[in-house]
This record gives C-alpha cells, sequence and structure tokens, in this order.
C-alpha cells in the first residue's frame, strides 16, 4: 500500500515535483510513501511528510478512490491533511513544492496516479 497526503491550507494544496528516479524526475506528486509492516496508513503518512518536507501533519478523510499502481498489485490511496502549528513544508527530497488553487490543479504534469486524485481535490479547494 501507498499513502499520499493532499495537504491543504488556505484553499490550496501542496504539489512535489519528483527529483528522481530520472524516468519520473520534474513530474508531480502528493508527498507519501510506502506503508511499512506495523503502521496504519495515518502513521505512515504522518512519518512520511516529516521525512520528505520536515512538517508534522493531522490526516483526515480519504480523497478519491483507489488508485491501482503498476508494480507488485499496489495501491495509491490519498488523504486529505493540514499543516500542525505554523510549519513550511521543504524540499527535502523533492525539486520543486507549489500550492495549487482550483485553477491551477492541472498547471503541473501529475504523475498518472495522481492525476485522478488532483481532479477529485477540485470540490475541496475554495
Amino acid at each position: 500500500m501507498i499513502v499520499g497526503a493532499a495537504i491543504i491550507e488556505a484553499g490550496r494544496v501542496l504539489a512535489c515535483a519528483r527529483a528522481a528516479p530520472p524516468e519520473v524526475a520534474g513530474r508531480w506528486e502528493f508527498p507519501g510513501g510506502k506503508v511499512e509492516e506495523g503502521e496504519t496508513e495515518p502513521e505512515a503518512l504522518i512519518r512520511e511528510c516529516e521525512e520528505e518536507l520536515g512538517v508534522k501533519v493531522e490526516v483526515g478523510d480519504r480523497v478519491g478512490g483507489d488508485v491501482p499502481l503498476g508494480h507488485a498489485g499496489a495501491v495509491l490511496r490519498v488523504y486529505k491533511s493540514r499543516l500542525l502549528a505554523d510549519q513550511t513544508p521543504q524540499c527535502l527530497e523533492h525539486s520543486e513544492l507549489r500550492w495549487l488553487g482550483r485553477d491551477e490543479l492541472f498547471d503541473v504534469d501529475w504523475l498518472p496516479a495522481d492525476a485522478p486524485i488532483a481532479a477529485a481535490l477540485r470540490p475541496l479547494l475554495d
């Protein structure tokens, strides 16, 4: 299971540009990663956001449905999340971060698995 965080703040969602591997570098995704053994999906997201962005998040409801990934039957699940306190995400593992409003959601080149989640976010952004 792969989990992602749709971090929403002030009517915008955080998008992250992949730095690697080369075949997907520069394409956009929601931060997150693999659920490790013994972790719940929200616990994995909290850990991944600390590792990738240096921030603590509160994990909320699911956004969109399960998105099948091409490798080993993996599935992506994305959760609406919010930053705790006054924290600023940092580019620790990505090449660029961008906050996107409803009308900017498709100004970036999303990875195929993340694009349907971006579309599902549109009604959640003011």
